[in-house]
């Protein structure tokens, strides 16, 4: 009884939902592979690819019309057009963030029923915080979207940076300093800032996951997007501003919601089974998703955006 005792005080205590206390041993290691699994990913990205190729591909499909170069004619159809146009957006560079919430998703549970709930509660949370920040954005550009940076058309002059480009900057950089700071906590490199929060609001977390993943649409150049938000704005209609920007944002995790259920259903919990053998084993997969998606984000929207315009220098792929 005694020794139970002591073994139990001596586990690993979470301070938050990213943070399981249990760190690895070769923390530092880990936040290494991090950094340089995000670094190669920006240096391979091709947006061309990813964002024209399988993103236009996907809506057209879908709506049976060419969705960039065809006017969006009512609210009806723009409302469609949002959700679709998320969906299809889920294979640009903005989504591979929403991954850093792989770790938590998939933690320990025994039935079926255990497993899905697992999933769908995290993911109800994130939605909370997702919806918050894209329905309060949508209403925004609703009212004066037309004088936002985002509205413009302008193209990019050599050596300078547009107002759209500074809005995209600032989102994606703060949005990918965030998840790199997640990242390191997880691994206990540096203090857990949602520490304090989580005592009284346990699933603030997820909340926080969730206004990262809303906040994409503030600085998003996607073009299916920017089609959207020029739509929302010239109808000066805040209530379809933010019905749109609201289904913009589920179409965007709609498949890794899928993706995270079906990992709970087939796997048979051999995965969950796996993690809470050893906690530290969720610790690397949550700092990992993180530390890639954070040094991602800002090395493609900040560090290799400066670069294109010929500011600073960063490697360029053979194929960007």
């Amino acid at each position: 009884m005694t020794s139970t005792l002591i073994r139990l005080s001596e586990a690993p205590q979470p301070s938050s939902l990213f943070v399981n206390g249990a760190f690895p041993r070769r923390r530092w290691l880990i936040a290494a592979i991090g950094l340089v699994v995000g670094f190669l990913l920006t240096w391979l990205w091709n947006a061309e690819l990813v964002d024209r190729t399988i993103g236009f591909s996907v809506a057209d499909s879908v709506l049976g019309h060419d969705a960039h170069n065809t006017p969006i004619a009512s609210i009806g159809s723009g409302i469609l057009f949002a959700l679709v146009t998320g969906v299809a957006g889920s294979f640009t560079a903005c989504n591979v963030a929403a991954f850093g919430a792989v770790g938590p998703m998939l933690g320990a549970s025994h039935t079926r029923r255990e497993r899905i709930v697992a999933v769908l509660k995290p993911l109800g949370w994130l939605t909370v915080g997702m919806v918050t920040v894209s329905a309060v954005y949508g209403v925004v550009v609703g009212l004066v979207g037309t004088k936002m940076p985002q509205f413009s058309t302008a193209s990019s002059v050599p050596g300078h940076l547009s107002a759209r480009s500074i809005q995209s900057m600032i989102a994606f950089g703060t949005i990918g300093l965030v998840m790199i700071v997640l990242g390191l906590a997880a691994l206990g490199i540096v203090p857990d800032p949602l520490r304090a929060i989580s005592r009284r609001l346990p699933n603030a977390p997820m909340v926080l996951m969730g206004a990262l993943i809303g906040g994409f649409l503030i600085g998003r150049p996607y073009p299916l997007f920017r089609d959207m938000f020029r739509h929302a704005a010239s109808t000066h209609n805040p209530f379809y501003g933010a019905a749109a920007f609201v289904l913009q944002s589920v179409g965007n995790i709609l498949i890794m919601a899928v993706l995270f259920l079906l990992i709970a259903l087939l796997s048979g919990g051999r995965l969950q089974r796996w993690l809470a053998a050893k906690p530290s084993r969720a610790a690397t997969l949550t700092a990992l998703a993180f530390l890639i998606a954070g040094v991602f984000t800002v090395l493609y929207w900040d560090v290799r955006l400066l670069s294109r315009i010929g500011l600073i220098w960063f490697p360029a792929s053979p194929w960007t």
